[in-house]
């Protein structure tokens, strides 16, 4: 079983109660909108750390995170992506590449509107973390955790980290 800690959108922010929960998991995933080396640092120090750049990173953070990660969780086939769009509304720039080869599991950020969707029609499990930097229209910020073991994705939580 693999412990995952799923969150987007720092915008360069990271403190203590994110590195509590990022020391509960196996491993943290980030989708994009980093802001700063200063939080994927922190959070590499803890666990290891999956993740891509978002609108806001600069070209030295887009060099070492890229557009979209594919891998496979245990037995799960991950997409994380920053812009994503959602079931049916997939962003122009993923929906061709979504709809002829869709993951199990299927992240972005960017939004700051915590949401999970199943898409019946690709057969998908969508996430989005919402976001837990302190920048933003959001009024909560907030995070996902959840268990990956097999094919089976379970556990799922919503953090709230409270007010930005």
């Amino acid at each position: 079983m693999t412990r995952i800690l799923l969150l987007s959108d720092t915008h360069g922010h990271v403190d203590e109660v994110i590195l509590k929960y990022a020391k509960q998991a196996d491993e943290i995933w980030h989708a994009g909108d980093i802001g700063s080396f200063k939080v994927t640092d922190r959070l590499k120090a803890i666990k290891p750390l999956r993740g891509v750049h978002g609108n806001i990173d600069n070209a030295t953070i887009q060099k070492e995170f890229p557009e979209h990660q594919r891998f496979y969780c245990e037995d799960v086939d991950v997409w994380i992506t920053h812009i994503g769009g959602y079931p049916r509304k997939y962003d122009v720039r993923i929906r061709d590449a979504i709809k002829k080869h869709p993951p199990k599991l299927f992240i972005c950020g960017h939004s700051h509107i915590l949401k999970v969707i199943y898409d019946k029609q690709l057969e998908l499990l969508h996430m989005n973390p919402g976001a837990c930097g302190k920048q933003g229209f959001h009024q909560i910020r907030t995070m996902l955790r959840f268990s990956i073991e097999g094919e089976k994705i379970s556990d799922l939580e919503v953090i709230e980290l409270g007010k930005r």
